[in-house]
């Protein structure tokens, strides 16, 4: 399937039982807005040079090489070059990444505190589990072939990652946690930074620089990746997006597709058929 006009494309599937998402894609020039997902996030770059800034830093992916971005890590993305860049990507499910661990007795990567050690990988094993993965689900190649590929995966997934928590740092503001949880708490309020500096308790232009530097956004692109996040997950449950977008905070269906299409190149309606195979209206 496709939403994108011109050379562009994207086609996306969802696998019902687990909900494990596959997005393989090919973009030119700007392909995402900075945005965030619940899911455990890896893939490989097929073709050209795919670009994109996570954890405050830019990344150049090649062929050859996986990429890796754990919950909660903010990314956008974008070809340097002009014959652009063709990905692949898995979406893994905290909740089923999880259970899946602890039937092995393996350590959890799937939590939204969880690091890895690098963005980009050039574990040629690991590479190789990625793609077998995405074959065995974007394909539908049958449960033991997506069982036997995801065990491999998840079990070479797990050296890759660090302790460190990196939205949790000790020295986070109290203040600023006190702020992202009122966030979370009131996601669908149209809360202003006056309110946010009262709960603060520093004035409003501190408070933007502080949350910035403690989480790498202002508090209102904090706010949006938050609406998107919770948005895609009551999409994929079969609400309506008119429904959605005003549970999570938009203005409107119209404003919700407006973020949604730049945040994952897709409507809102075009996702939600996938994941349920309900028309939206």
């Amino acid at each position: 399937m496709s939403d994108i006009k011109g050379r562009d494309w994207l086609d996306f599937r969802r696998e019902s039982e687990s909900g494990i998402e596959s997005v393989s894609a090919h973009f030119s020039g700007h392909a995402y807005d900075p945005h965030d997902h619940d899911e455990v996030l890896v893939g490989f770059t097929h073709q050209g040079v795919q670009r994109f800034r996570c954890h405050r830093a830019l990344h150049t992916s090649h062929p050859g090489g996986a990429i890796l971005i754990e919950p909660g890590a903010v990314h956008d993305g974008h070809a340097p070059q002009a014959e652009g860049f063709t990905y692949s990507m898995l979406y893994l499910p905290q909740a089923w990444v999880s259970a899946r661990l602890a039937l092995r007795g393996m350590a959890n990567i799937s939590l939204i505190e969880t690091a890895f050690s690098t963005t980009l990988s050039n574990d040629e094993a690991l590479l190789q589990a990625i793609q077998q993965a995405f074959f065995a689900y974007h394909h539908r190649e049958g449960k033991l072939a997506q069982d036997q590929s995801m065990d491999r995966l998840l079990s070479l997934l797990t050296r890759h990652v660090k302790t460190a928590a990196p939205s949790l740092k000790r020295d986070t503001p109290l203040q600023m946690q006190r702020v992202r949880d009122v966030l979370h708490a009131r996601m669908a309020d149209d809360i202003g930074l006056d309110e946010l500096s009262r709960l603060a308790g520093i004035d409003r232009f501190r408070l933007s620089r502080q949350f910035n530097k403690a989480f790498g956004q202002t508090p209102h692109a904090y706010l949006v990746r938050l609406r998107l996040r919770s948005a895609r997950a009551l999409l994929a449950h079969g609400q309506q997006p008119a429904q959605v977008a005003i549970q999570v905070g938009f203005a409107d269906q119209s404003h919700l597709g407006r973020w949604f299409q730049r945040a994952y190149r897709m409507s809102p309606a075009a996702f939600q058929q996938h994941c349920t195979n309900v028309l939206s209206r």
